[in-house]
């Protein structure tokens, strides 16, 4: 069948997509994590539903923590044993997550076993809500993202756009809102809201109807998931920061401290002035 006009003009805005999606997934010079996490303490600290934040490295990761005035620019699920063995991998994928040139893919932990990361845990689930969560994440893996909106991904190249602070959220769900080409929050927050749990809900006043003892009504309301970012899991009041050092118990007395001083700032070349 010969090839329609439609047909070519959407091969070439993929194409042209590829190339911008591959630009933008290149390392950023000089990134150098401060405190990367303890490989193996973080296996055994994640549980599924776990949401793990990274502090990526990657150029499109310095404008998502421009946009969200953060250190995390990527989220992605532990979802735990369940997922089917990888052909070619020792490692089992235990992580699911969104990235803009693959779409909805599984990972193995170690992937970010050098990278700043944080633990979010959802509190008051049932283990059988849990698992729904990571079901959710777990059918959706192959999505894959559609580069034919290359204004979507344009957006990216400004790591500092000169709009107001207020507006940059709105930045990250500019795009169509189709759930294939959801970014790494999204995604996550779609699934916890299948089981009713909050990350950030609004709250709104209602005026209550006259003559009512109420003058007003506060009700929560979740938002809509194209507006969350990976800070959202760590500023929400309903996840619970995991520091995995700290879960088998920390005794600060069995540390050894040097006896000698710590050098000024002149011996460490910082200036003063």
């Amino acid at each position: 069948m010969p090839v329609t006009l439609r047909e070519r003009y959407d091969s070439l805005l993929s194409g042209v997509g590829r190339r911008l999606a591959g630009h933008l997934h290149r390392p950023s010079l000089g990134y150098t994590p401060f405190t990367p996490s303890d490989y193996e303490t973080l296996c055994r600290t994640l549980r599924p539903g776990d949401v793990l934040l990274v502090e990526g490295q990657e150029r499109i990761s310095n404008a998502i923590k421009y946009l969200t005035q953060s250190t995390w620019s990527h989220a992605a699920m532990y979802v735990g044993d369940g997922l089917p063995a990888v052909p070619g991998t020792d490692e089992p994928h235990r992580l699911i997550e969104v990235n803009l040139n693959e779409g909805c893919v599984s990972a193995p932990l170690s992937k970010y076993a050098r990278f700043n990361t944080r633990i979010c845990r959802p509190v008051g689930l049932t283990p059988e809500e849990c698992r729904a969560v990571a079901d959710f994440m777990a059918v959706r893996v192959g999505l894959k993202y559609d580069l034919r909106n290359v204004f979507d991904l344009m957006r990216y190249f400004f790591p500092t756009p000169p709009v107001p602070v207020r507006w940059r959220r709105r930045m990250l769900a500019f795009g169509s809102g189709d759930p294939t080409r959801a970014i790494c929050s999204s995604l996550i927050a779609r699934a916890f809201q299948s089981v009713r749990y909050p990350i950030l809900p609004e709250l709104r006043v209602v005026k209550a109807r006259r003559g009512s003892r109420f003058a007003r009504r506060e009700i929560l309301h979740i938002r809509h998931h194209s507006l969350y970012a990976p800070r959202d899991f760590d500023l929400s009041p309903y996840f619970q920061i995991v520091k995995p050092h700290l879960v088998d118990g920390f005794d600060p007395h069995i540390l050894e401290w040097s006896a000698d001083p710590a050098p000024g700032p002149r011996q460490v070349g910082v200036s003063v002035t």
